[in-house]
Parts: structure tokens; C-alpha cells; sequence
């Protein structure tokens, strides 16, 4: 009986092992705003919940959380290459911008970057998804309104799922900001979650 348990183990063992490697995964390429600033990253951040209500909902995914805090759209092209070849995401999720608009980049610059960004995961076989981000009033109204344009104009261009603004009603609520005003709190990261899930469920 001993030696029949064994063999099944030892049957079962690289099935399961194979199984988990073979699990679809979602990979976020973002900035502080994805790699919960201020917060315990793998428990509150929005990108943790994700995992959390993933499995809730039965779904096999793994999520790679690839936030840094900090980066420019630059930066996370510059990090792409690689996070492609080491995860092989089925989902690409694309939050990054806003370090590009708080230090004045041209949006053209920025468009040009999460192009790159979109069409390297598009070709390799990722569905990609856009998470927008607004900029405080002070940036002046033809700044911020060619800077949230830039989002809109690149989900139409490749026909890719938007969500507008990651901050939508959180931003302007200061029990959900952080004493920076920049960065959401723990209490937002559900909020941030439920503006996400609508666009990521169908690409699952």
C-alpha cells in the first residue's frame, strides 16, 4: 500500500508541477500607483486583490506584479524586453504616464513610449490593456487635456480596453489619499480594483 502511494506521488508530482508552470499570466507594468506606494505591496495594493479576486472568481491566472516606483513610460519600455521573455504574459496591463506628465514630458514623447510598449506586447501575443491617469489642475488645461487625450487616442489606434483614469473618485477624496495627495491609501485599493476589473474580466 506504502509503495502504491509513493508511485502515484511520484506519478502526480511533475503533472502538478507542469500544470502550475503552464498557469496564464498577467503581468502589470506600472508605477507607484500599481506597486502600492506607502503600502504593503503583496497584501493592500490593488495588484494583490487582483490576485486575490482572481482566485475568488475561479480563475487559473497568476499575476506578476512589474510595478516601480518612479518609472517614466521610458523606463518601462526599457524593462519590457525582458519581463515579456520571463513571464510570457496572456494580459498586459499598461499603467504608466503619470511620472511623464508630473515632470512635464512632452505627451508626444509619451505617446510615443506606451506605443512601443503596446505593439511589443501585442506581438508577443498579450492582450493589452491601458489604465489612464489625469494630472493636477495646476499643469495648466492644454497640457492636461492633450496629456489624457494621449490614452484615448492610443486605445482607439490599436483597439485595446481603456480605464480612463486609475483615481477616478479617489483622487478628489482626501480620506482616500495618502498625506502626499499623490498616492491612494490602503481604502482605495479596492476602488482601484473595481475600476479595473470591468475591463480586464473579458480578456480572462
Amino acid at each position: 500500500m506504502l509503495l502504491r502511494l509513493l508511485l502515484i506521488v511520484l506519478l502526480l508530482g511533475p503533472v502538478t508541477a507542469t500544470v502550475a508552470a503552464e498557469a496564464p499570466r498577467i503581468a502589470v507594468l506600472g508605477d507607484s500607483l500599481s506597486a502600492a506606494y506607502g503600502l504593503e505591496r503583496e497584501r493592500d495594493g490593488w495588484v494583490a486583490l487582483l490576485q486575490d479576486r482572481l482566485a475568488d472568481e475561479g480563475h487559473p491566472h497568476k499575476v506578476i506584479n512589474a510595478a516601480t516606483s518612479g518609472d517614466t513610460t521610458r523606463q518601462g519600455l526599457n524593462r519590457l524586453a525582458d519581463l515579456l521573455e520571463a513571464h510570457d504574459p496572456e494580459v498586459l496591463v499598461v499603467q504608466l504616464g503619470g511620472n511623464d506628465g508630473l515632470r512635464a514630458l512632452p505627451p508626444a514623447e509619451t505617446r510615443r513610449n506606451l506605443s512601443a510598449i503596446i505593439e511589443m506586447g501585442q506581438s508577443a501575443g498579450a492582450e493589452v490593456l491601458l489604465v489612464g491617469i489625469r494630472l493636477p489642475p495646476n499643469y495648466g488645461p492644454a497640457y492636461n487635456e492633450r496629456f489624457e487625450a494621449l490614452f484615448h487616442e492610443l486605445a482607439d489606434d490599436y483597439g485595446i480596453p481603456l480605464v480612463p483614469f486609475l483615481l477616478e473618485g479617489i483622487a478628489t477624496e482626501g480620506g482616500l489619499m495618502q498625506d502626499d495627495r499623490i498616492h491612494p491609501n490602503a481604502e482605495a485599493q479596492p476602488k482601484m480594483l473595481e475600476l479595473v476589473w470591468p475591463e480586464l474580466a473579458p480578456l480572462l
